[in-house]
């Protein structure tokens, strides 16, 4: 909270003049006052300087004296009001506390570490010599919140009239003649960016128990509860769709997505984000003998809770188990044939546990309208002992936006572990003009059912809602029916019991429409070929992998431009009759 002080009367037509408290530069031109671009500086009002501190105390930059330590400068006193007024003022505002952000210690233009930037006046690693060579500054000046009534400024300038050219370094006090600037604040946090602590072992056990929450602050007064998080977010959003950030929630309260915060254990509360794009590992110690009572482990704990399609609505979207995926304790993986199966963890003999989540994968559709659509998961499923405690889990989702005639055409996007099961439904859009390749890889085994096989490797290869036109123009309406193109399907395949999609290829023909002097891309055929390959029966003897890919191209059809002219106009006059009268 702020108070916000009221300045009237003659505040209004002459603000208070500022006062320099410290002045420092070179040795030479301490005095020189060079007026600095930028935004107009107040007035200056010279205070007695102090003398020049050693040239080996440590200051703004080598070669340049420190600015002094001078006592806090003297507010300018606000007009008089009544006491009554004075009071509430007092109590409304209350002490605040001094700001710590030193202007004199900021430098934005600073980038480059233990390098001096050019033009970069503030650079506390620029020495005398590189100020010489410095024909401006790139930073003028630095403030503290333009929004108080009193704030400091740092104003930088070069003196090109010395000889060599010489930084000049002003610290002023500046008043904001605004009737509604704030004149005290209580918020500690609004006044700096405090640097973070950094963990020891002395510190860590405390650090520990203030930062793993899913929400955190340095003030002790900030609520760490996720539960009364979630339910204060969906009491104070009155939006009626989703937007970038926002914690998806679900029936009961936000979609949770485990991620390692301060450490490397899985904390259950970490909310899933709208629009981002999550892959995470962390690990988790458990007790085998007890794994079938630990919820994380579990396939329900991810999806017995139903998505909200917005924020605060009644429409639910369910949760639907796109693949399940078993990985044995060798680490061989294998594709189950349904996945309308329910797989709960089971302890075997206090020593072995099986049909333990060990990786979620989360598919969420939405539209551009900030609506959720459609949400999969998909699931790997493992056997552990208590030699591979503690386990280690991989968490992921990813959004797609959902395909209509104003959406993109998507293809396949790769990711670095090349595994097909974990990129279903991740698309990247295609970008006219861009040949794109993409591809990953699918592990199969003897039990491996065709059909199915077939049906996975397509969906990856399509994506949901394979669209069925394609846009002439960029900017085709949909209205306007003969803008729009046909998607042509070619199967391409041999002739074999088991037939496996291996290769999606999109070709994209356009031509060079309009004008000689401004063409316009116009897209006159798009074709989507299907190539798949016979897998024998005698290849499922042992485990196999095969290679998936997805393309895009692009080929220009247009003819040589001719150029052409238009035929002359014709005149079709009328005259008069007598339009030659006497002459004829």
């Amino acid at each position: 909270m702020a108070a916000v002080a009221l300045r009237l009367g003659i505040l209004l037509l002459l603000p208070p003049l500022p006062a320099v408290r410290r002045i420092s530069g070179q040795s030479r031109s301490a005095s020189a006052t060079a007026q600095p671009s930028g935004p107009p500086a107040p007035s200056l009002r010279e205070t007695p300087r102090r003398p020049a501190a050693s040239p080996t105390a440590p200051g703004p930059g080598v070669g340049s004296s420190p600015a002094p330590e001078s006592p806090p400068p003297e507010t300018p006193a606000p007009p008089a009001a009544s006491p009554a007024a004075a009071a509430t003022a007092a109590a409304r505002a209350g002490p605040g506390p001094a700001p710590v952000t030193d202007v004199a210690t900021l430098c934005v233009c600073d980038l480059s570490v233990a390098q001096c930037d050019v033009n970069c006046c503030c650079d506390p690693d620029c020495s005398a010599a590189d100020f010489s060579l410095f024909t401006t500054c790139s930073v003028h000046i630095v403030t503290g919140d333009s929004q108080l009534c009193t704030q400091e400024a740092a104003i930088y300038s070069i003196n090109v009239a010395a000889h060599p050219p010489e930084r000049i370094f002003k610290l002023v006090d500046q008043n904001n003649p605004s009737i509604f600037c704030i004149h005290a604040t209580n918020y500690k946090q609004a006044l700096s960016f405090i640097p973070p602590e950094m963990p020891t072992s002395q510190n860590f056990d405390s650090l520990l128990k203030q930062f793993e929450g899913v929400t955190f602050s340095a003030e002790s007064d900030v609520l760490l509860n996720t539960e009364l998080d979630a339910q204060n977010f969906s009491d104070t959003n009155e939006t009626a769709r989703y937007e970038y950030g926002v914690p998806i929630q679900t029936a009961d309260a936000f979609l949770r997505l485990p991620a390692p915060l301060v450490s490397s254990q899985c904390s259950d509360a970490n909310p899933a984000g709208f629009l981002v794009n999550q892959a995470v590992k962390c690990s988790r110690m458990i007790n085998v003998g007890n794994c079938n009572t630990t919820q994380a482990l579990s396939m329900l704990f991810y999806t017995n809770s139903s998505i909200l399609a917005v924020p605060k609505s009644s429409q639910l979207v369910n949760v639907t188990v796109q693949t399940i995926t078993v990985q044995s304790l060798s680490g061989t993986r294998t594709l189950l044939n349904s996945s309308d199966v329910l797989l709960l963890p089971k302890n075997l003999d206090n020593q072995v546990c099986i049909n333990v989540v060990l990786g979620v994968s989360y598919s969420i559709t939405y539209t551009d309208a900030g609506e959720i659509t459609d949400a999969a998961v998909s699931f790997v499923l493992g056997t552990i002992n208590t030699k591979m405690l503690p386990i280690q889990q991989s968490f992921e989702i990813t959004f797609t936006q959902s395909t209509n005639t104003h959406g993109q055409l998507t293809v396949l996007q790769s990711s670095s572990n090349q595994d097909c099961l974990a990129v279903e439904g991740v698309r990247t859009p295609v970008l006219f003009g861009y040949n794109m390749i993409s591809g990953c890889k699918l592990r199969i085994t003897a039990s491996t059912e065709c059909q199915l096989l077939a049906n996975i490797i397509l969906n990856v290869l399509k994506g949901q809602n394979f669209p069925e036109y394609v846009a002439s123009f960029g900017n085709s309406q949909a209205q306007d029916v003969l803008d729009w193109v046909p998607i042509t399907h070619i199967q391409s395949s041999e002739q074999g019991l088991c037939q496996i999609p291996v290769s999606f290829e999109i070709e994209v023909k356009w031509t060079k429409y309009g004008s000689l002097m401004n063409p316009q891309a116009k897209i006159v055929n798009v074709s989507a070929t299907v190539i798949t390959t016979i897998l024998a029966q005698t290849h499922f003897g042992s485990e196999r992998t095969i290679q998936i890919a997805s393309s895009v191209t692009f080929i220009d059809v247009s003819t040589p431009a001719e150029p052409g002219y238009k035929a002359p106009p014709t005149i079709d006059a009328k005259l008069p009759f007598d339009f030659f009268f006497p002459f004829v």
